[in-house]
């Protein structure tokens, strides 16, 4: 078994650092602050072609897959600026279309995507649904050539900063099952009978979360996706890269905050020794570098299989999991080694805290994956 990272790998990671380093701490925690998105990173990383490096090289990408992606996840957030927004446009978007839009589909989207150009957003979470697929109400009928899509969609990051939004829609019920039939719809962020609403949330973040209303919305034909009726196919294509992709994230944000802790503890004497010589700061510091070590492990391997062709659902589920479970932990015993200082704005863990907090609850809960490894990799009975 091959543990290691080639040089190709490893330089995508040193360079993706050296980018995203100018806009660290202090630029994520002013920008968390005023609700203000993150450009100015995205911007110098479209520029050097990593915000599109999953996607195919023929439309401007870089070629490669979910392991490059969630590497520019990982080191970006491990400068202190993690890009909530790769989850859903470069991952989720990206690769939906990549594997299931027509070619006109791909021309259309795929080279914005690729350069940074545009960002296509992800709308399937619904106020009464939650987790559970099968109970969307947004559907999408026909009207002629076009589709008029009618419903609401609840909690869809950053549609302030999309050109375009991915939605998940019924159109029909499968006769076999009562089963919804679910498609995809690329639909435009003005399209007429489109309206949204700034949702508040308390967590600090630069990425504002929004309800979208659909009261006829007309789209083209060409807004669908593949075929009517294959969108949950589709949308557990797009999930896994949003699940990886995501626990990459939470292992750079775990990195940055063990980073800022250990020379916090390094350096800070208030008796004879730095208060990292004392175990009840060293410990649990240890304890959070082994989760994060273990977590990036799961990640890098749920994205290898991914890539590969291989059911990914177990690994990534995992991944997401122990990832969002050692970057809460990490950023918390920052906090804590930081003493007072840890809730000082120039400190910059706060903001951090919240987004971990944030990716414990989506894009799935820490629930639902234990209900999923228990059904499916233990084999008891489901309990839904």
């Amino acid at each position: 078994m091959e543990f290691g990272e080639d040089a190709e790998l490893q330089a995508l990671r040193e360079t993706v650092a050296a980018i995203s380093k100018p806009f660290g701490g202090a630029y994520y925690t002013e920008h968390s602050e005023a609700r203000k998105p993150t450009s100015e990173v995205w911007a110098a990383l479209a520029e050097a072609g990593f915000i599109g490096v999953n996607l195919p090289e023929e439309y401007g990408g870089g070629g490669g897959g979910i392991v490059e992606l969630a590497a520019v996840c990982e080191e970006s957030a491990a400068q202190g600026c993690p890009l909530l927004l790769l989850l859903v446009s470069s991952a989720i978007s990206g690769e939906v279309i990549s594997r299931f839009g027509n070619e006109e589909q791909k021309q259309r989207w795929l080279p914005g995507l690729a350069s940074g150009a545009h960002k296509i957003v992800f709308a399937i979470t619904e106020p009464d649904a939650g987790s559970n697929t099968h109970k969307i109400a947004t559907r999408a009928v026909r009207d002629g050539d076009d589709w008029l899509l009618t419903g609401q969609k609840y909690y869809i990051s950053g549609f302030d900063e999309a050109a375009a939004v991915l939605v998940v829609a019924r159109t029909g019920t499968d006769e076999a099952t009562g089963r919804a039939r679910l498609s995809l719809f690329v639909v435009p962020t003005d399209a007429p009978g489109l309206t949204t609403h700034p949702l508040p949330v308390a967590a600090q973040v630069p990425e504002r979360q929004f309800t979208l209303f659909f009261d006829n919305a007309r789209v083209a034909s060409s807004a669908l996706i593949g075929e009517e009726g294959d969108g949950f196919r589709q949308v557990f294509h797009g999930l896994n890269p949003e699940r990886i992709t995501g626990a990459a994230l939470c292992v750079g944000i775990a990195r940055y905050a063990l980073g800022k802790a250990v020379d916090y503890a390094r350096n800070r004497q208030v008796w004879e020794h730095p208060i990292g010589a004392y175990q009840g700061i060293s410990h649990p510091l240890a304890k959070a570098k082994i989760e994060t070590s273990l977590a990036a492990l799961m990640t890098q391997k749920a994205a290898w299989v991914h890539d590969h062709g291989l059911p990914a659902g177990e690994p990534s589920n995992m991944a997401k999991y122990a990832a969002a479970e050692a970057a809460l932990a990490a950023v918390d015993q920052a906090i804590q080694t930081h003493g007072g200082n840890g809730m000082a704005v120039e400190y910059g863990l706060v903001p951090l805290w919240g987004l971990a907090r944030v990716l414990r609850i989506a894009p799935l809960n820490r629930e639902m994956i234990l209900n999923y490894v228990a059904q499916h990799s233990l084999g008891l009975p489901r309990s839904y």
